[in-house]
This record gives C-alpha cells, sequence and structure tokens, in this order.
C-alpha cells in the first residue's frame, strides 16, 4: 500500500508587495505552483491514498482566488479516483463558531474525505483505517477526542493517525490556539502503523517515535525557514510487521520539489568601500543580505536602495543591520533615561566632526519624526 503524505501548503499566502505578470503578488504564485508540483507527482506515482494534515489555506477565510484554485486543484485529484483525506489545520480553522468552516466546500466531490469540526472522525476503507484529528481550540475536547481515536483502533486492519499539532516542544511553532498534543497520550503511536503530522514546516521523524512524521510545508512562509527542503512524503506499508515494513530506510522516502531559493548574503561594512559581494547565485531569489560591523555614520549614508542594486536579478532583496559594538557604548549606562533619536545623535556624534554631524543631525531627526508619525497614526 503506498500513501502519499503532504500538508501545510498555505494556498493563500503573499509576502513582499511583489506582482508577477498575471498582477498577482509574486509569493502567493510560488505557493500555487509548488501545491500544483504535487499534484504532478502524485498523478506519475499513482498511490492508493493521498492524505493532506492541514492547513490547506494560509486563512480561515481566504481569498477568492485561493479557494478557485483549490477547487481547480481537487477536480483533478478527485478524477483519479484516489481517495483524498484531508484535516483543518489551525490556520483553516475559524476562531469563533460565528464563521462556516471552509472546507465544507470539498465535501461534495466523491473521492474525498475532509474533517474538520474539532473532533475525531474515522474514515474506513476495505483494510484501511485513517484516524483524523483536526486541529483542536480546546485542550479538554482535544483530550476526549484523542480517546475516541483510541478506541477506535482496529489491529486487523492498517492504522493511519492523521494530526495537525505539535508533538513535544521542539515542534511548537509559537503560533495563535496552537494545540500540543499531550505527551502522556503518545504511546498511542505504537498501535498505528503510520502518524502523519501538520503544523511543523521542516520533514522528520519525531523524536522516538519511528514511525511519526511530519511532512513539512510545500513552500517556506518566513526567511527562517530557509533551511528546510520543500516536498512530501512517499509512504509504502505491505502486510508484514509494523517493525519489518515501516521501519527500513526505504518505506518512508521525502520528495523533494523545486521552490525559489532563499540566500542570505553578509557584507562587513569595517572596509564598506572595497567590499565585494557575490551576486551570481541570486537569479529569482529571495535575498536577505546583513550588513555586519556597522557604524550609526555608516546607516545613515548606506541607503536600502544601494544594496539592492548589487542585486539586480533578484526576485527581492530585504536588509538586515548589524551594529558595531563600539568601544564607548559602557558611557551610555542610563539607556533608558534617553529616547532612541537622542542615543542614535550621540554614536553619531562621537564618530563625526562637528561639520559632519550637523549636516546628518537634521536627516536623522527628520527620520525620526516620519517614524513617530507612521506610529501615532497605527493607533
Amino acid at each position: 500500500m503506498k500513501i502519499i503524505h503532504f500538508s501545510d501548503t498555505h494556498l493563500g499566502y503573499n509576502d513582499l508587495d511583489v506582482l508577477n505578470k498575471e498582477n498577482i503578488n509574486q509569493r502567493e504564485a510560488d505557493f500555487y505552483d509548488a501545491f500544483s508540483q504535487v499534484i504532478k507527482q502524485i498523478k506519475i506515482i499513482n498511490p492508493d491514498y493521498i492524505i493532506h494534515t492541514g492547513d490547506l489555506f494560509h486563512r480561515s477565510s481566504p481569498s477568492n482566488r485561493a479557494i478557485t484554485f483549490a477547487l481547480e486543484q481537487f477536480k483533478i485529484i478527485n478524477s483519479l479516483g484516489i481517495p483524498f483525506i484531508l484535516i483543518a489545520g489551525n490556520h483553516s480553522t475559524p476562531r469563533t463558531n460565528l464563521s462556516s468552516p471552509i472546507l465544507k466546500i470539498f465535501e461534495n466531490f466523491e473521492n474525498i474525505y475532509v474533517s474538520y469540526n474539532q473532533e475525531y472522525k474515522k474514515v474506513e476503507f476495505k483494510n484501511t483505517i485513517f484516524h483524523t484529528l483536526p486541529h483542536m481550540n480546546d485542550e479538554t475536547t482535544a483530550l476526549s477526542q484523542i480517546e475516541l481515536c483510541e478506541a477506535q483502533i482496529d489491529a486487523s486492519k492498517k492504522n493511519i493517525m492523521m494530526m495537525h499539532c505539535s508533538v513535544g516542544a521542539s515542534y511548537l511553532m509559537q503560533e495563535f490556539g496552537e494545540w500540543v498534543f499531550p505527551h502522556d497520550k503518545e504511546y498511542i503511536f505504537e498501535k498505528m502503523d503510520y502518524v502523519a503530522l501538520g503544523h511543523w514546516h521542516g520533514f522528520g521523524r519525531v523524536g522516538k517515535h519511528e514511525n511519526v512524521y511530519y511532512s513539512g510545508s510545500t513552500e517556506r512562509t518566513s526567511l527562517g525557514d530557509k533551511r528546510n527542503s520543500k516536498g512530501f512524503v512517499e509512504i509504502n506499508l505491505d502486510d508484514k510487521s509494523k517493525t519489518a515494513s515501516l521501519f527500513g530506510s526505504t518505506d518512508i522516502e521525502f520528495k523533494e520539489i523545486k521552490i525559489r531559493p532563499i540566500i542570505q548574503k553578509k557584507l562587513d561594512c569595517t572596509d564598506y568601500e572595497n567590499a565585494l559581494i557575490d551576486a551570481s547565485d541570486t537569479k529569482n531569489a529571495i535575498v536577505e543580505v546583513k550588513l555586519t560591523n556597522l557604524t550609526p555614520l555608516q546607516s545613515i549614508d548606506i541607503q536600502n536602495s544601494d544594496i539592492k542594486k548589487m542585486f539586480p536579478d533578484a526576485m527581492s532583496v530585504s536588509v538586515k543591520r548589524e551594529f558595531k559594538h563600539g568601544a564607548n557604548e559602557a558611557d551610555f549606562t542610563d539607556i533608558e533615561a534617553l529616547s532612541l533619536e537622542e542615543f542614535f545623535l550621540e554614536h553619531i556624534k562621537e564618530d563625526s566632526n562637528e561639520k559632519e554631524y550637523d549636516r546628518l543631525k537634521g536627516k536623522v531627526q527628520e527620520l525620526f519624526a516620519q517614524y513617530e508619525e507612521a506610529r501615532d497614526d497605527s493607533l
């Protein structure tokens, strides 16, 4: 028996204010492309079952474009005649009962089975049971649903558990309403042939549990996720014992898809004028440039636009600034008594002559005035 497991597709996610030729946010389009790649691979692999462990959409009330794209893709999946089991994640679960769960729109597809009401649902076939536990907003409710799940395990069939949660503190995403699976219930995993998890965006096995896996997300929702490859998991289960069939190296395989690269560059500002940076690998990439050993004086003169010009072929460039720790910083012992503007001006005064200080002082005051105005508007 062959299963494809993917998760956290976050359809509708957008970022960076970059539009493509179709006037769609480029990052939103990237997430649609990643999903399409998985579906193309599913058509080639032709598994017995397809499972998705939550956060199909990035928001519980997705845009019309995201919904339309999902419906088009689900129509393709449904036409394959392969059972597709899908659960709700925290991003797809309304925070109140006033909103209707978005996954209801897929209930009329013949080969698609959805689980979204914050309750356990058993999806049973001839030789296999899928035990679905979607995202839960309430821990007490979650515990009772886990107990329902345990009571429905049938040792004569394959048992696949599907959840969208954190299993242990190592997999916390620090998100609103995050559900953590109770540690004292992890013994249930041993009764399952495979435990498919969603929520954590990196692929990997969970701790000591050799049959518990996060498939990871299909795209990156943050620069901090740049180290993780993206794709889906192919699982092969046979009629042998769990130990013999599941824990072999060839039975669980991560399949990588091609997504937009995220590249980090460092630029040492100690000798900024002569610094060299290699931009040859940044075509169509999301680039994060970290300026290190930066002085307050340099920070005024080095504009983000100048840095971005160094990467003409990149899709997007962001700049982070890391200031040099000066020898005189110890003099500012009462830092809380100074405003940020005053503190910044004091640094500039130390590093420049009187004429240069006067030139930059006006710039600094103007920048902080703009900052204060923007902050007031946001209140």
